[in-house]
């Protein structure tokens, strides 16, 4: 996340996160920290697992006190082991108390999710298929989930509704029938835009493919079924498969040939890494 990103997108979500948190004041610090007092505390993680948000996390210091140093000893997409020092964070106590909280909930969510995509896409190591995050975000938080799924080895789909063309059921239905939807979606965008389309049925694959479309979506089919649904695209559109796919059942997926695999519980149902922030004195 470079510093044009954080500036233009990432400061507003940040200090948005601080008023939550510091509503008018930080009473705890105040009533044992009446001044400034220089001070420094060491970042560390407790489990195993892939980083990421390491600078979204020094922003929160930075934004409180331009002033604050962090030392960082990993970057975003560096493997650590529980009990590794990952920086230490140099500046005013009421600082690096008041921010503590909010720092540490981006760091362990973006790493959580990091560590979760790793995992995932080891499983597709060796295979064509490439994974994909989906719009499954937590609100005022896609930037930097989606952003920890590329740290974690996945890739993105869609950012939001304006970034690509992707007619799902209630669409199709709106329209009167695939052929429809996709005739009217190419009429409608820029050429740039590609058209992607929800098919669950392989009768609605032959119609997608007929009508013209991109990408095919497979959406909760099985793996006999989706292996039908390749043959029959032969190569005349992407294909990706979707629905309910998670760690546990994703490596049945790769047999099926499809180009893609998306899967929301990349941002929704991965774990925090657990990180602490210890060790804090004056200096």
């Amino acid at each position: 996340m470079n510093n044009i990103t954080m500036t233009l997108n990432a400061d507003e979500l940040i200090r948005m996160a601080l008023k939550e948190d510091i509503s008018s004041e930080d009473v705890s610090t105040n009533s044992v920290m009446p001044s400034d007092q220089a001070g420094e505390v060491d970042l560390i993680c407790k489990e195993d697992g892939i980083i990421c948000g390491m600078d979204v996390y020094e922003r929160v210091f930075k934004i409180l006190d331009e002033s604050t140093i962090v030392e960082k000893y990993v970057n975003d997409g560096d493997a650590v082991k529980k009990g590794e020092l990952m920086a230490k964070v140099k500046g005013d106590i009421r600082v690096l108390l008041s921010g503590e909280r909010v720092a540490l909930n981006y760091l362990q969510r973006m790493s959580g999710i990091a560590t979760y995509t790793n995992q995932v896409a080891s499983l597709l190591k060796g295979s064509k298929t490439v994974l994909l995050d989906t719009r499954k975000t937590t609100p005022n938080m896609r930037i930097f989930e989606k952003y920890a799924v590329k740290c974690g080895g996945g890739q993105n789909h869609r950012y939001n509704l304006s970034d690509g063309i992707l007619l799902k059921d209630n669409h199709i239905g709106a329209a009167g029938s695939i052929t429809k939807a996709i005739e009217m979606a190419k009429a409608y965008a820029p050429f740039v835009r590609k058209i992607e389309i929800e098919t669950e049925t392989l009768e609605q694959v032959k119609e997608a493919v007929e009508a013209g479309a991109d990408i095919i979506m497979l959406d909760n089919m099985d793996v006999e079924t989706m292996k039908k649904a390749v043959e029959i695209i032969d190569g005349r559109a992407k294909t990706e498969c979707s629905g309910n796919v998670t760690k546990e059942n994703i490596k049945n997926i790769i047999d099926s040939g499809v180009d893609y695999v998306s899967s929301g519980a990349l941002t929704h149902s991965a774990p925090i890494l657990d990180i602490s922030m210890k060790n804090l004195h004056a200096v």
